[in-house]
Formats: C-alpha cells, sequence, structure tokens
C-alpha cells in the first residue's frame, strides 16, 4: 500500500511561486506513473502534470504549461511540483497520485490507484 504525503502549499501573490512535495512510503516513485491533480471549490478534480519513468514520458494540463515543472529525487522518494507565475486560477488543493500501471501517462483521476491528502494552495490577486 502506497501512501503519499503532500507539503508544501499555501498563500502567494499572483506570480509568486510555490513548490509542492510528494513524499511516497510502501513503495518506490520511479515504479508507478506519479501524477498531480487539483480540485477548486465546486469543481471537479482536475489533471496537472504527470510523469513516469518506465515511459520516460512527462505531460502537462494546457493550463500549467510553460508554468509548473514535475520533478523527482528517487534517493527521497519524493516528487515535486514547482508552480511559477503562479495565477489566481491557479487556486484549488493539490493531490499527488500513483498508478500501479507506469507504462503511460495518463491525465484521468480515475486511472490512479493512490492519492494524498492534498495541500491548499490560494493564489491572491
Amino acid at each position: 500500500q502506497v501512501q503519499l504525503v503532500e507539503s508544501g502549499g499555501g498563500l502567494v501573490q499572483a506570480g509568486g511561486s510555490l513548490r509542492l512535495s510528494c513524499a511516497a512510503s510502501g513503495g518506490t516513485v520511479s515504479n508507478y506513473l506519479m501524477g498531480w491533480f487539483r480540485q477548486a471549490p465546486g469543481q471537479e478534480r482536475k489533471f496537472v502534470a504527470a510523469s513516469t519513468w518506465s515511459a520516460g514520458s512527462t505531460s502537462y494540463a494546457d493550463s500549467v504549461k510553460g508554468r509548473f515543472t514535475f520533478s523527482s529525487d528517487n534517493a527521497k522518494n519524493t516528487v515535486y511540483l514547482q508552480m511559477d507565475s503562479l495565477k489566481p486560477e491557479d487556486t484549488a488543493v493539490y493531490y499527488c497520485a500513483a498508478s500501479r500501471n507506469p507504462l503511460r501517462v495518463s491525465q484521468s483521476a480515475s486511472s490512479y490507484d493512490y492519492w494524498g491528502q492534498g495541500t491548499q494552495v490560494t493564489v491572491s490577486s
């Protein structure tokens, strides 16, 4: 059973940056498809970014391309989401997720088997 713990959320002004971390236990992140999703109040959970080492592929939602960067530290068994040039519309709870199928990137939340508890990101205008 993989457990995921996010951290790094907070309040930031528009144009600022945050780095989210997702520490994994019970499994090695390089063996999973790892993803980030976000959910704003009253909205469904949406794909942000994902990466799989098995396929050597990383994918981003169009809304964050060029601003967000997915990375990992296998020694720490942790993945990160560097968020730059933040906008008020980036405000949401951000979730880390892991899928047991590492062979391709999926943007569908239903493809993921394990989820963290979420971390709040608030961007003020």
